[in-house]
């Protein structure tokens, strides 16, 4: 067995068990799995435990920080380098191999991986969603989330989903892809986007400035300015799923594109809807999932 490389790999959880032993069995190359879980109930910790990763729970308070943040920063690291990693994504072998390599002789501080997602029996090649690029390996002291000021109760969950990682250093980019299994049903598409949505419309209604981060960079600000100005246009939901299928080629996926594409027309409908019920009411119909 080769020498493991070190890294460190940060997987957020919470009854995850599905998911899990596929998830830790991607990450053997690594000399240090660390499971940041929220208070399962399905058995995650014995999956961990039993595939060798170290289990640290997490408990929120409802304020920041959230989970990965909270763990980068508290979380004692084997290693400087550091990969998020969700339980429902897999590094794939030429990823590990190209991750030993990096980090071995790293040229930046932190590089992006390119997210391939399965969805309907398929992979997604289009649709605006492939390439998919995140910042996931860097130097754990020089990265963190995105926190948006007075957006703690987004009633999206105690773990960051949309917020970006902040790098104080260059970043670069992978070659090998990771597999995303996050959708592997229409019912866990719907129940995601449903959570997903609660913290758009938060932006959407003006309850959390768009431009209010910590340590906002450049790129990331005009990113979200252009966000701030798209959300101005009507028949957003016709136009989302427009710009997916027709201009983002969602076409050339056959079924499964039509499908996501639809799918991404209804929840830019849930986000405009739930926001203009937070403007009305100053908060959301529902309690957390």
């Amino acid at each position: 067995m080769s020498e493991r490389c070190p890294i460190s790999i940060l997987i957020p959880a919470k009854n995850e068990r599905a998911n899990l032993r596929a998830c830790l069995e991607s990450c053997r190359f690594a000399d240090e799995v660390v499971v940041v879980d929220s208070g399962s109930t399905d058995g995650t910790h014995g999956v961990a435990a039993e595939c060798g990763a170290t289990v640290v729970d997490f408990a929120w308070n409802g304020r920041f920080p959230k989970k990965k943040n909270w763990a980068l920063a508290n979380i004692a690291w084997k290693n400087e380098w550091v990969f998020i990693l969700d339980a429902d994504e897999r590094i794939t072998p030429e990823l590990a191999d190209e991750l030993r390599r990096v980090v071995a002789h790293p040229d930046r501080d932190g590089y992006y991986v390119n997210r391939r997602f399965w969805f309907l029996d398929g992979w997604l090649r289009h649709c605006g969603y492939y390439p998919s690029w995140n910042l996931r390996c860097f130097r754990h002291p020089l990265g963190r989330y995105e926190q948006f000021e007075g957006a703690d109760d987004t009633r999206s969950g105690d773990n960051e989903v949309h917020e970006h990682v902040i790098l104080q250093g260059a970043a670069g980019y992978l070659k090998a892809d990771m597999d995303h299994y996050a959708f592997p049903t229409i019912d866990t598409w719907v129940e995601k986007h449903n959570r997903y949505s609660n913290w758009e419309a938060r932006l959407l209604a003006g309850t959390t400035p768009i431009g209010s981060v910590k340590a906002l960079d450049p790129s990331l600000a005009r990113k979200r300015r252009l966000k701030a100005l798209v959300h101005r246009l009507p028949f957003r939901p016709t136009l989302r799923f427009f710009y997916h299928y027709v201009l983002r080629g969602g076409w050339l996926d056959g079924y499964r594109g039509f499908v996501f594409c639809r799918l991404m027309g209804f929840y830019e409908f849930l986000n405009v809807s739930k926001a203009n019920e937070l403007r009305r009411t100053g908060k959301p119909a529902a309690p957390d999932a």
